[in-house]
């Protein structure tokens, strides 16, 4: 058992690659490993900024001897009825090169037919490493390979050398067009020789695979990405923590940054107090994307007037690279300042003007079309929730209560009017962010103000929801325009394309529906969001379908990422609830009934009763008829039915679903017996339009939840 050590070096790689091409390579010669049965205790994956690196330890020194069976014809057709061997026996032997009595019997469960058995040695695994690697290379997921100088070889990056060792000894190969084992100019043999860091060493020996780590920190070279990832967050933290600040630090960020540096080195700088009074996200954008800054705010979030960066150098004198870095950034946060000051200069509402000649699709018109309807469709969802809290009573619909209608609408029309914005212009992640400060630094109504940054929310998978009444309704406005309005035109998302990301569009107005426990009918939001397009969507009935569809088809995508089941999902589609909030609670109620005992038996039960009304259709009778009942098991079924029936019914009103199929469950042995002792297909007509009607009744009864049949259990 030996360790082997690879590295591929290379000018500096990608840095948002990095850790992806780490992953990939080291799952690449994983598989390969298993694959070609060579055993290992330990592998372990490399990555810096100019090398990619794997080192195995404890693996075989061949792979293991195998027995290798070919399989030839039946034994019928190998030998004749005096035991001699046919032309088929003779002709399978000679294509492997040997003689028939080398032949053996290979038992099957298809019977027995001739073969051969032969022991094909292990290869040493210095053989087979270097087609591995070269392998896993040319797997990376790389979007756009180079080529330098005059090699036919490509790579992300002009590769450099070749470090390829089993132990203390180097492993003569030939991998990325790089050779190891030579002489070069310099002296020095290829293949145990690693770079250090660019600044602060030079070559560096790797005298045993093990000290690989070990060899290049003394070159000032950390080269497991997440020890370097690691010493950067405490570091960081550490900074933080003496101005009494929070560092804001997204994984993102923190990976690219881990994947420019060899010898993280963090410091901390200041930029003048003044350049506060600008957006703080503005100034967190430009730091975090255009500088690899770290941001620090106090606990309040609050930003702070300092950052912290890393360097990839020991510097003698750090003040000389904190005073560079501060002279850096000034000019960037003057430029959002300047825009943020050049934006007040008019109020919010007059960017409107701008819209109109902005298009938001050629077919459906400028922003400012988008913008009035809207609004109309705000002040309709508004309306509607603003009704319903005051009748209904429920307690998540308080907050809607005393909604001022006039309020959303004016939200709804200055909702896009900072797409015009110059602010917005340099910055378009601060769409909606600064709608929100210009229009609190003109005066509108906190109600409006925070409603305008909140229309965006959520922006991803388990993003925050808008919060208040008006930026619930602006937000499921904004998304079902949009949705209506291409889907009218006939651009619907087609494979991973989805310009207008209508896919996370529908999911959004499903979280906000069900996470804010809104009782609102998806039908009356898309009617109405095809009303307010007047003549520009021609087939409306089509419209309508294709975008109710289309939102339902996100049920899957959204509850299938929380654990729920596929065929739970599918049994409340079946149903199709056009509530999104009731079809939550559907999905929990048959979730739960899944793990009960009874529901396997009532599953199967409500797929065989489904079968049988589809192939009787016509033939049921209109009710039934307690006279016709003749069998115990039915008239037991039937009472069973009867009493389960008036249990559901105010269980329904309340749309207590877990406790209507908890109910249900005491249907199991009654539908077991009827289907045991009763021939529903009697000859007798009557009978049998009674005994079906019957199974109507309880296939009704489950679908008053969902269609449990489509449970597979």
């Amino acid at each position: 058992m030996t360790t082997i050590l690879f590295e591929l070096g290379c000018e500096e790689l990608p840095p948002k690659s990095l850790k992806p091409l780490r992953d990939s390579l080291k799952s690449s010669i994983e598989s390969q490993l298993q694959e070609a049965d060579i055993a290992y205790d330990n592998i372990k994956a490399f990555a810096a900024p100019r090398r990619l690196a794997i080192r195995i330890e404890g693996i075989a020194d061949k792979q293991p001897d195998r027995v290798e069976q070919k399989k030839g014809p039946a034994i019928k057709a190998a030998f004749d009825a005096e035991g001699k061997p046919t032309r088929a026996a003779e002709g399978f032997a000679k294509g492997l090169g040997i003689d028939v009595s080398q032949l053996v019997t290979i038992h099957t469960d298809k019977g027995d037919y001739i073969g051969y058995e032969q022991t094909v040695v292990g290869q040493p695994v210095t053989e087979l490493l270097p087609a591995m690697f070269q392998q896993a290379l040319d797997n990376l997921p790389i979007a756009k390979r180079m080529r330098s100088g005059s090699s036919r070889d490509e790579f992300v990056r002009p590769v450099k050398w070749l470090v390829f060792m089993q132990d203390d000894q180097i492993i003569p190969a030939t991998v990325q067009g790089l050779s190891s084992g030579q002489m070069t100019d310099q002296g020095w043999q290829t293949g145990n020789v690693t770079l250090g860091h660019r600044f602060h060493a030079a070559d560096v020996k790797i005298p045993h695979a093990k000290d690989y780590e070990s060899v290049l920190e003394s070159a000032k070279v950390i080269a497991d990405f997440d020890r370097r990832q690691v010493s950067i967050k405490e570091q960081v933290q550490k900074l933080a923590d003496e101005v009494g600040s929070v560092a804001i630090v997204p994984q993102d960020l923190l990976d690219e940054v881990t994947a420019l540096v060899d010898w993280p080195v963090a410091l901390r700088a200041s930029f003048e107090e003044r350049f506060l009074q600008v957006p703080q996200e503005a100034l967190i954008s430009t730091m975090q994307a255009d500088q690899k800054y770290f941001c620090l705010t106090d606990s309040s979030a609050k930003l702070q007037p300092y950052f912290i960066f890393i360097s990839n150098i020991e510097s003698k004198d750090p003040s000389q690279v904190i005073s560079g870095n501060e002279k850096v950034v000034r000019p960037r946060l003057a430029d959002a300042e300047f825009f943020f000051l050049q934006d007040q200069k008019q109020p919010l509402f007059t960017l409107t003007e701008n819209l109109k000649t902005r298009v938001f699709q050629d077919q459906l018109g400028t922003i400012w079309d988008k913008t009035e309807r809207v609004a109309k469709l705000t002040a309709f969802i508004a309306t509607l929730l603003k009704n319903q809290a005051n009748e209904s009573g429920l307690a998540s619909l308080n907050a809607f209560k005393d909604l001022d209608i006039d309020q959303a609408t004016r939200a709804a029309i200055l909702s896009k009017a900072d797409l015009a914005s110059t602010l917005v212009g340099e910055f378009p992640e601060l769409q909606g962010i600064a709608g929100t400060y210009y229009a609190r630094l003109n005066g509108e109504p906190e109600a409006v103000a925070a409603s305008i940054e909140e229309q965006y929310l959520p922006k991803f998978s388990g993003d925050n929801l808008p919060n208040s009444p008006i930026g619930i309704c602006l937000a499921l406005a904004d998304r079902i325009d949009t949705l209506v309005g291409i889907f009218g035109i006939d651009q619907a998302p087609t494979g991973s394309k989805d310009p207008f990301s209508l896919r996370r569009s529908a999911i959004g107005v499903l979280r906000i529906l069900i996470e804010k426990q809104l009782p609102i009918n998806l039908i009356s939001l898309v009617e109405q969001a095809i009303r307010g397009y007047g003549n520009k969507i021609e087939k409306m009935g089509e419209t309508f379908t294709h975008v109710i569809e289309f939102i339902n088809s996100r049920y899957r995508a959204m509850y299938t990422e929380q654990g729920v089941s596929v065929d739970a999902i599918q049994a409340v589609l079946a149903i199709n609830p056009h509530m999104p909030l009731d079809f939550d609670q559907r999905i929990r109620a048959v979730s739960q009934f899944r793990a009960l005992p009874q529901a396997a038996t009532l599953a199967e039960i409500n797929k065989r009763v489904a079968n049988i009304l589809a192939k009787s259709e016509g033939e049921v009778a209109e009710s039934v008829q307690a006279d016709l009942l003749q069998e115990d098991a039915e008239k037991a079924l039937y009472q069973a039915v009867t009493e389960a029936s008036a249990t559901v019914a105010p269980l329904q009103a309340s749309a207590d679903y877990a406790q209507i199929l908890q109910t249900l469950t005491h249907l199991e042995l009654p539908l077991t017996n009827f289907f045991d002792y009763v021939m529903v297909n009697s000859e007798d007509t009557q009978l049998k339009a009674n005994r079906l009607a019957l199974l109507k009744q309880v296939r009704e009864l489950f679908f008053t939840v969902a269609d449990v049949g489509a449970l597979q259990i």
